[in-house]
């Protein structure tokens, strides 16, 4: 075997492995944040950080503080996991392999989340603050978010893989992906936006939510709810594009990738669904956690759709073929 076809081999089934446990803890991590604006307790360690009530561990915590809390310990276990995801990586990794940069990047990310969570925290923009800095802030928090679960997807992929950063084929296809992903992107910033506005500003009926969209006297954020499915729409088109893209192969798409793009429209078909029921339901907490859980999940699985289409797992044995 050549030094090449070596260097394109997976690095190990094991890290791997843990990369994607390390996924999709961080998908629950991101419910449960959600969790924590949907029930008010943004405000349950008051605006002590990395403290909890000036505490290490608050003594006798109420229901608000317990979820708080809760939230923040798991952000610790997040960032314990990403750091050995990290040094690991480079462990067992060599130079050159595109899983090296990508955990790096989560790091960071992860980093900077931490970051703008404490924001929110020390400059009170939890509860029922309508601000437009909270809005700003929690955009770019959202943002950050998606980035961060696309990163470290990128990684736990390319550890199965071993593809190197040479063997990415740069070509208009890519900056066409990268562009529907970050329309993605602002769907869920748009979400999140549309969800602050529906927990700060309930509805009493269906007809009062329509109501509220269009009327002069609403608050900014609820005439802006109509923003998030107009997006998504946008987004949906680039969704099946994809999945039409990722098959036009015929006989040359893998069943990875028909499986993937199954995926995809399966997640896209639910998150509509969800959509519509959050709006009739009138929003509700649980409801919101259960839309956004389907969010996280289509998310990952477009990150892994748009990367097999551009630079599929083929790539690693034809380059591989063209050193032997």
């Amino acid at each position: 075997m050549s030094m090449a076809s070596a260097d394109s081999v997976p690095s190990t089934p094991t890290l791997a492995r843990f990369a994607w446990f390390v996924v999709f803890y961080n998908v629950v991590v991101i419910v449960w944040g959600a969790l924590v604006r949907a029930s008010g307790s943004g405000a349950g360690c008051g605006n002590h950080w990395p403290l909890c009530n000036g505490q290490v561990i608050p003594v006798s915590p109420g229901f608000h503080t317990l979820i708080e809390f809760t939230h923040r310990m798991m952000v610790t276990g997040s960032t314990f996991l990403v750091l050995a995801l990290l040094a690991w990586t480079l462990r067992a990794t060599i130079k050159g392999q595109a899983a090296r940069w990508l955990a790096v990047v989560s790091t960071l990310l992860l980093l900077n989340e931490a970051l703008l969570g404490a924001l929110l925290v020390k400059l009170g923009y939890v509860n029922g603050d309508p601000s437009t800095g909270r809005v700003v802030l929690l955009a770019i928090h959202l943002g950050n978010t998606l980035l961060l679960m696309g990163a470290l997807t990128l990684t736990a992929r390319m550890l199965s893989t071993g593809q190197r950063w040479l063997e990415l084929p740069w070509s208009r296809s890519l900056c066409g992906m990268i562009e529907g992903l970050a329309t993605t992107i602002f769907v869920g910033i748009t979400g999140s936006i549309a969800a602050l506005g529906d927990t700060l500003f309930p509805a009493s009926s269906l007809r009062a939510s329509f109501a509220q969209d269009f009327a002069a006297s609403s608050p900014w954020l609820l005439r802006l709810r109509l923003v998030h499915p107009a997006c998504a729409l946008i987004a949906a088109l680039f969704a099946v594009w994809l999945v039409a893209r990722s098959r036009k192969a015929g006989a040359a798409a893998t069943a990875y990738s028909v499986r993937l793009g199954s995926w995809v429209l399966g997640l896209l078909g639910l998150q509509f669904a969800l959509g519509i029921a959050d709006v009739l339901l009138l929003a509700p907490a649980w409801m919101q956690l259960v839309h956004l859980l389907g969010a996280d999940l289509y998310w990952v699985a477009l990150v892994l759709l748009a990367t097999e289409t551009v630079w599929p797992k083929s790539a690693i044995a034809d380059s591989a073929a063209s050193f032997a």
